[in-house]
Order: C-alpha cells, then structure tokens, then sequence
C-alpha cells in the first residue's frame, strides 16, 4: 500500500489569509502594506520549507495587495496635490 502522509503548511495558511487581508483593506494603507509584507514574507518562509503551491498563492495575493494598495494611495496623493496647485 503506497500512502503518503502529507505535511502541514501553517506557513501557506497564514500568506493566503495575510494576502486576503491586504486586498480587502487596500484603501488603508496603513494596514495593507505590513500585511501585504508579513504575506509574501510567510509565503517565501513555507515554500522553502515545504514547496508547496498555497505559499506561492500567498505570496502572490501580497503582491497583488501592495501593488492595488499603493495604486490608491498614488491616485489619492495625485488629487491631494493637484489641488493644492490649481
């Protein structure tokens, strides 16, 4: 009989949450980025332990969290300072 026992990847569950996190909060970004961070941090730590797929998923859903989060904050410091121009 040919069973494999797989591995817990808590690192992998803990990037995909973070990632989910730093998504949903984008407009504060004051929350999305450190989550963003730990999330690609926790995804990069559980591939090289483990080399699965759901800390790669993390690791991207940070990266999709801080690019979305400092695209709004860009767009928001673009109108703050358009406005004190004109």
């Amino acid at each position: 009989m040919n069973t494999q026992i797989k591995k817990k990847n808590p690192y992998g569950v803990i990037s995909i949450t973070l990632g989910i996190i730093s998504i949903i909060t984008a407009f504060f970004w004051f929350i999305a980025f450190p989550t963003a961070i730990l999330a690609i941090v926790f995804g990069n730590k559980g591939r090289k332990m483990y080399s699965s797929s759901t800390s790669l998923a993390g690791m991207i859903l940070g990266i999709v969290g801080i690019s979305i989060s400092g695209l709004i904050l860009l767009f928001f410091i673009f109108i703050f300072v358009g406005n004190l121009l004109f």
